[in-house]
């Protein structure tokens, strides 16, 4: 009975395949994963997760809080190919940046890049100082502007390389840098506005 147990517990293992998990084209198709499967079904719309210093095979303090995620669109032979689906700041490094005498703004707007996908860009940014009420509801002004301006003239695949590598980050502070004592601005979270449709 026994053996009879292990018999099918290998077979089953011997139905399971390897894929290779790949990144889109503007993410330069590297492979940023595999799944083991005995059904290329089961993969569809998968979410992997991968930290910014594994894609960008540069480990520094600046890709070492960031990770990216993606999901598995389609199967072609062994390889999943997967979409960006956005992105998100550790907490941990958030909480390091929120220190105290210092004024923590938040903003959440959706904007809709110029080739047509819907996100949620998620910001927040750090002042030196303690500011005014009045300061922070013009760098939310501010941020919620520049961030429109930004998506609606850039395509999908611009502003995700931008958000993943810290340049999206760069031009929101140049947005508000005036206003305040402004120390920093993030974009702690990013999520594409996915819809998904049942198969007949």
């Amino acid at each position: 009975m026994a053996d009879a147990k292990k018999t099918r517990l290998v077979d089953k293992w011997k139905t399971k395949q390897w894929y290779s998990v790949v990144a889109p084209e503007f993410f330069d198709s590297k492979e940023i994963g595999q799944i083991v499967s005995s059904d290329e079904a089961n993969l569809k719309n998968r979410v992997i997760k991968v930290g910014l210093g594994e894609m960008s095979g540069t480990f520094s303090p600046n890709t070492a809080y960031t990770n990216l995620f993606f999901r598995v669109k389609e199967v072609v032979g062994k390889t999943a190919k997967t979409a960006f689906i956005g992105h998100e700041l550790m907490p941990g490094y958030i909480r390091t940046l929120a220190r105290r005498r210092r004024s923590v703004i938040n903003q959440v707007d959706d904007v809709t890049t110029k080739d047509g996908i819907p996100m949620r860009i998620k910001m927040l940014c750090i002042t030196g100082l303690k500011v005014s009420q009045s300061v922070k509801t013009d760098v939310r002004k501010a941020l919620s502007s520049a961030i429109k301006s930004i998506a609606s003239n850039a395509d999908f695949a611009t502003l995700s390389q931008e958000l993943a590598y810290g340049k999206l980050s760069a031009k929101l502070f140049n947005a508000v840098k005036k206003i305040g004592p402004i120390k920093r601005v993030e974009v702690r979270k990013s999520e594409v506005k996915e819809s998904f449709h049942k198969e007949a």
